[in-house]
C-alpha cells in the first residue's frame, strides 16, 4: 500500500527566499491573489504600454523598423503579464486552468516509483557532485541510474565508487553510442512510473525531485514538467553572470507563461520529469530521429518535449514506424493530449561556460535543435489553442527575423547614412534587456547581478543572432554534447 507524499520542503532551505511581492500575494485566497497580481503587473508595465502608444502612429511611415520593434515590446510585454499575473506553481497549488477532459487522463499512484537517469562521457571534474546530488533527493521511492557512454578520463572509476556507496546503477556501455542513445538503453532498464532526467555538469536541490513529482501527482493531465535552472558558476566571470540572469528570465518568466496554457515547448535537460506514459512509446523515434535527410545526433530536450505536446497529431504515425521496438511492443499507451508545465520551486544549478569559445559551441548546438524542432513542432502547435500558438509561433519569427533585422540596422542602415536608426536599434535592444534585467530584480532582491541582463541582450542581438544560417548550414555536424 502506498503511504503520501509528505509535505513539500521550502524552497527557502536550499535558494533564496522569494520577493517580498511574492509572499504577500501568495497569503491572499485564489481569486484576489489573481486580481492583485494581474493590476499589479499592468502597473509596472504601462511606461512600455506609453512607449507602445507613442510609437505606434509611426508604424506607416517606417513598417518595417517601427513594426519589428513594436512586434518585439508587445511580445515582451504580453509574456511578462501572463507570466507574473497567472502563474500558479503546480506542485503547491491546484492550477486554475485545467482540461474539461481531466478524467480521461489516468492519476499516478501517490507516491510513484521514479527512475531518475543521467548520460555521461568523460565528466570527471563534475560527475560527483552531480550524483550525489541526485542520490541525496529526498524523494522517497527512487531509482538512480548511471549511464557511461565510454569515458576514457577517470569517470567510470568514480562510478564504480559511487555505485558501492550511494546503491546505484551503473551501465558501463562498451561502445560510444552518443547521449541520446545512452539514454535510451537507461531507460530500457528503467521501471518508474515516472522517468526522470538531469545533466551531469548539474547540481539539484533535495526537494527538486519531489517537487516535479508532486505537480505530476497533484495533476493528472500533466505529462511533463520543467525545474528551474540557474547557474551553478555565477561568480566566475562576468560572461556566467550575464548567462545567470538570463537563465533565470527564459525559465521564471518564458516557461511560466508557456506553462499557464500547459504548453511548455521545451522540458529543459537540468531536470526533465515525464510521465513514463506519455513518453515511453517514443524513445525510439527520439533516438532515431533524423533531419534533412541525415541522422539528427544532438539529444534535444525541445524534441522529447514535443512527442508528448503532439503525440495527440503525430503519435500514432511515431509509433507505427518503430511498431517493432520494444518501447511499443511492452506496453502502447494511448494518445492524449497532454499538458507541459513548470516547477518553479524545483531548484537546479548547471555550469554555464565561462568563456567565449565554449559559450559559442553550446549556442551552436542549441540553434540546430531549435531549427529542427521548429519542422516538428511547428506543424502541430497550432493546434493546442490560440494563446499558446502565438507565443511559440512569435518566438520563432523572432529568432528567424533576429539576424535580418541585425543586417537591415547595423550594417545595411549605416551604409545608408542612416546612423540614427542603428543608435534606435541599440536602444531598443538596451531597454529590453533592461525589463528583463528589472523582472529579475524583482523576484530576487538583493542580488546585483540584474544590471547584466542588458549584456545578455546586446550579445544576443549583435552575435548570437548571426549563428542562425551557420547553425542551418552545419546541421549534420554532430558531437556528444549536453544539450540544455
Amino acid at each position: 500500500m502506498s503511504v503520501p507524499l509528505p509535505p513539500v520542503r521550502s524552497a527557502a532551505a536550499v535558494s533564496r527566499p522569494p520577493g517580498l511581492l511574492t509572499r504577500w500575494t501568495d497569503r491572499m485566497q485564489t481569486d484576489v491573489r489573481f486580481a492583485v497580481r494581474r493590476v499589479l503587473a499592468m502597473f509596472c508595465l504601462l511606461p512600455l504600454g506609453l512607449v507602445l502608444a507613442r510609437e505606434a502612429p509611426l508604424l506607416p511611415a517606417k513598417p518595417l523598423v517601427i513594426g519589428y520593434g513594436l512586434t518585439v515590446l508587445t511580445g515582451t510585454i504580453a509574456m511578462l503579464q501572463i507570466a507574473y499575473s497567472r502563474y500558479d506553481d503546480p506542485s503547491v497549488r491546484t492550477l486554475r486552468r485545467r482540461p474539461k477532459d481531466l478524467d480521461t487522463f489516468p492519476p499516478l499512484p501517490a507516491v510513484p516509483k521514479v527512475s531518475f537517469l543521467l548520460a555521461v562521457k568523460d565528466e570527471v571534474e563534475c560527475i560527483e557532485d552531480c550524483v550525489r546530488s541526485m542520490a541525496a533527493s529526498d524523494y522517497p521511492n527512487l531509482d538512480i541510474i548511471v549511464i557511461d557512454d565510454l569515458s576514457e578520463d577517470g569517470t567510470r572509476e568514480i562510478l564504480a565508487r559511487l555505485a558501492v556507496e550511494l546503491d546505484i546503477t551503473v551501465i558501463n556501455l562498451e561502445k560510444n553510442l552518443g547521449k541520446k542513445h545512452a539514454l535510451v538503453r537507461g531507460c530500457e532498464q528503467a521501471d518508474g512510473d515516472v522517468l526522470a532526467f538531469t545533466d551531469s555538469d548539474c547540481v539539484l536541490a533535495p526537494d527538486a525531485l519531489r517537487r516535479c513529482v508532486q505537480a505530476l501527482v497533484d495533476h493528472a493531465e500533466l505529462g511533463a514538467v520543467s525545474g528551474h535552472c540557474r547557474a551553478l558558476n555565477v561568480d566566475k566571470t562576468v560572461f556566467t553572470k550575464a548567462q545567470d540572469v538570463w537563465y533565470e528570465g527564459q525559465f521564471r518568466v518564458a516557461k511560466a507563461a508557456e506553462s499557464v496554457f500547459g504548453s511548455v515547448t521545451c522540458v529543459s535537460g537540468p531536470l526533465a520529469v515525464f510521465r513514463r506514459d506519455a513518453v515511453y512509446n517514443y524513445f525510439p523515434a527520439w533516438a532515431g530521429d533524423r533531419f534533412l535527410g541525415a541522422p539528427f545526433r544532438f539529444a534535444t530536450d525541445r524534441q522529447l518535449t514535443g512527442y508528448v505536446l503532439g503525440q495527440k497529431w503525430v503519435g500514432r504515425r511515431l509509433k507505427k514506424q518503430y511498431a517493432d521496438s520494444s518501447f511499443v511492443t511492452a506496453q502502447d499507451y494511448p494518445e492524449r493530449k497532454w499538458r507541459i508545465g513548470y516547477v518553479q520551486s524545483a531548484k537546479v544549478w548547471t555550469n554555464v561556460p565561462e568563456h567565449f569559445g565554449p559559450f559559442m559551441k553550446q549556442q551552436i548546438r542549441w540553434k540546430k535543435s531549435f531549427i529542427r524542432n521548429t519542422f516538428f513542432t511547428g506543424t502541430f502547435m497550432w493546434r493546442r489553442g490560440f494563446f499558446p500558438s502565438c507565443l511559440y509561433y512569435g518566438h520563432v519569427l523572432w529568432v528567424l527575423a533576429a539576424p535580418l533585422m541585425a543586417v537591415r540596422h547595423m550594417i545595411w542602415a549605416p551604409m545608408q547614412g542612416g546612423l540614427f536608426v542603428s543608435v534606435l536599434y541599440l536602444s531598443g535592444v538596451i531597454l529590453k534587456g533592461s525589463i528583463w534585467g528589472l523582472a529579475f530584480k524583482l523576484d530576487n532582491p538583493g542580488d546585483s547581478h540584474w544590471r547584466y541582463r542588458p549584456l545578455m541582450s546586446l550579445l544576443s542581438a549583435l552575435l548570437l543572432s548571426w549563428l542562425l544560417p551557420y547553425s542551418l548550414a552545419t546541421i549534420r555536424r554532430g558531437i556528444w554534447s549536453r544539450t540544455k
